[in-house]
């Protein structure tokens, strides 16, 4: 075959439809790549929120606290009665359950006992209740406060004259937090203050409570 003769069969071109096809598999494997890298991006913001939720429950809403309880105030009956030697006294108290937690606190009867120098001058019943999730309860309950347990002594005859009764409450109120209908957990509501009654202006005063 001379060089002027043609080949009967054509010539694969060498650019043109080759390149084009090059450039369009590129196109697309680069298109399907940054896919991949999208997928990959959206499971890893996926696994972060998720572990910032199970991080926040667990540190704030599964973080079970016990409630605090609290004398908050009181108020005196009819019956008030005291000498340099002796006392007796009506109060009706009232009392707080302080629930900081993100359940509600469900809580058995209980019983509050104001002192005198270590013994007992009288005791407040409260029946069971509840407090509500992230709230206060404001719970009443009366006592008498009597002199009946103590013997006279310098201290009490110091104290009555001078006009302040310096007591002591303490209570241990059992319940459960609940959560969700379906988390209990067993917590108790301690009580441990000082306060003392005002006997001349009839109140009580300087209130604390660890």
């Amino acid at each position: 075959m001379t060089e002027n003769e043609q080949s009967p069969y054509p010539l694969v071109p060498t650019n043109g439809h080759a390149r084009s096809d090059e450039e369009s598999y590129k196109g697309s494997a680069e298109l399907r790549k940054k896919k991949r890298m999208k997928c990959v991006a959206y499971v890893v913001a996926f696994a972060v929120f998720q572990t910032i939720i199970i991080v926040v429950f667990a540190l704030f809403v599964m973080r079970f606290k016990s409630p605090k309880f609290r004398v908050r105030d009181a108020s005196f009956a009819s019956t008030f009665n005291f000498t340099n030697a002796a006392f007796n006294l009506e109060m009706d108290t009232q009392f707080t359950i302080k629930n900081t937690n993100f359940g509600h606190f469900k809580y058995e009867n209980g019983i509050v006992i104001f002192s005198y120098d270590g013994i007992s001058v009288g005791e407040a019943k409260l029946g069971q209740a509840r407090a509500r999730a992230r709230s206060t309860k404001k719970v009443g309950g009366s006592v008498t406060l009597s002199s009946s347990n103590l013997t006279t002594n310098s201290k009490l005859t110091s104290d009555l004259g001078g006009g302040i009764l310096p007591l002591t409450s303490n209570s241990k109120l059992d319940g459960k937090i609940h959560l969700m209908k379906v988390i209990k957990k067993k917590k108790s509501a301690l009580m441990d203050c000082t306060l003392e009654v005002n006997l001349r202006m009839k109140k009580i005063q300087n209130v604390q409570c660890k």
